[in-house]
């Protein structure tokens, strides 16, 4: 056998008795399993929140969003969410208009990207963004408010706010902050209502709703002299039945108005899964290139090891030698060393990309699921990687001659 039981101590030997170069050794291999399997964690796991959110959201929703990025690419609003990518030309004040207005559109919430200083009681709020909307928000997400009220069409002039339950937090220090005030481009904002926490953003990967400042969309526009941008638009259908009819409907009127193309999607349904899907390809593949450049080092790393390992233990090899080991023998020895390196470096990542996974869990809205046939594929390619990368320096130790090897000290 090429490989047996006493390969397997001595490789695990030779890994023990020098961690600090293992380890070093590894760290090519490390960096990239744990990238390859937290981005593709990342993921499934924005994929199943998309499909879990349009079946809470039902099936007359309809999202509308320019489609797309600065790179060019036709993709969705989920490059924010993991490599800062933002999307070009948003949605002006007549596109919002237009589709406020399009027959069969029953309510319509904007999503307004709102730049300005936010003062509170202690100081300049920096945890979170301020968005412009319409009253018809919160029932179109289905989202509950723990106190007060969401501004409604008697208060939409108004400078009137509403808060995420992390902002309430931070702003006002935990007291309860309903009729405080804040100030936003130097006028003063009341406090009338409190979200309870959102689970995860709807449909949207570019802002955090629990640390963010709702403000009426007209009020936003006013302040911002209609140049603030609309990233996304939420819309819901008077009856299930029209959703296809009314998007298309959308669809057609604002490619009117942009003179045949809009550059604006709009997505129903599993149509959002799609776009994501865009993205999220786009996404993995960049960093799968960075994973197997990192993969590519640590194979050279292990094979420049294993080279220095064949020249110190050259005198080793011609013992063995010497009382009968074949050279297969030996090739099987050093090539199990580097496969141990390998599948070491394999796992330690596998860890830590569960642990990136725990914390993206703890401290944001991503919820990411690692598939075990991923991990087993990654294992799978970390022990090749070791194979590969285990051979030159394997058959260099066994095709050593015994009496040179003997007369090396």
């Amino acid at each position: 056998m090429i490989f047996s039981r006493g390969h397997l101590k001595a490789g695990f030997d030779s890994v023990r008795n020098a961690k600090l170069r293992s380890f070093w050794t590894m760290l090519g291999i490390i960096i990239g399993v744990a990238a390859v399997i937290t981005v593709i964690g990342i993921g499934d796991g924005v994929k199943q929140q998309v499909a879990g959110q349009i079946h809470h959201l039902g099936n007359n929703f309809i999202t509308i969003r320019p489609e797309s990025l600065q790179t060019g690419s036709n993709v969705g609003n989920q490059a924010g969410l993991f490599s800062g990518l933002s999307v070009s030309g948003p949605m002006t004040v007549n596109d919002i208009a237009t589709v406020a207005t399009t027959h069969g559109v029953s309510q319509s919430a904007p999503l307004t990207l709102t730049p300005g200083t936010v003062r509170g009681p202690d100081g300049v709020y920096t945890h979170g963004s301020v968005i412009g909307t319409t009253p018809d928000l919160p029932s179109l997400i289905n989202q509950s408010l723990a106190n007060g009220n969401f501004f409604s069409s008697q208060n939409y002039g108004d400078n009137v706010a509403v808060l995420g339950q992390n902002t309430a937090q931070k702003l006002f220090k935990n007291t309860l902050p309903l009729g405080h005030s804040f100030t936003f481009h130097g006028q003063t904002f009341i406090v009338v209502g409190i979200f309870n926490q959102f689970t995860t953003t709807p449909l949207s990967g570019q802002v955090d709703f629990n640390n963010a400042i709702f403000i009426p969309n007209s009020v936003a526009e006013n302040l911002t002299h209609n140049t603030a941008p609309t990233y996304e638009m939420f819309v819901r259908t008077a009856l299930p039945s029209q959703t296809a009819a009314v998007s298309s409907q959308i669809r057609q009127r604002l490619n009117a108005e942009h003179g045949g193309q809009s550059g604006i999607a709009v997505l129903v349904g599993n149509q959002n899964i799609v776009a994501n899907d865009n993205i999220l390809s786009l996404l993995t593949t960049l960093v799968a290139g960075v994973a197997a450049i990192s993969l590519l080092v640590g194979g050279i790393g292990i094979m420049n090891v294993m080279m220095v390992s064949v020249a110190e233990r050259t005198h080793e090899i011609g013992i063995r030698k010497a009382v009968g080991a074949t050279e297969m023998q030996i090739l099987g020895q050093f090539m199990l060393e580097a496969t141990m390196l390998s599948l070491s470096g394999g796992v330690l990542g596998i860890i830590l990309a569960y642990i990136i996974d725990g914390v993206l869990h703890v401290t944001t809205n991503l919820q990411p699921v690692i598939s075990w046939k991923v991990v087993v594929g990654v294992a799978l390619v970390t022990f090749l990687i070791g194979l590969i990368f285990g051979t030159i320096p394997a058959l260099k130790a066994a095709r050593r001659n015994p009496i040179d090897a003997l007369r090396t000290e």
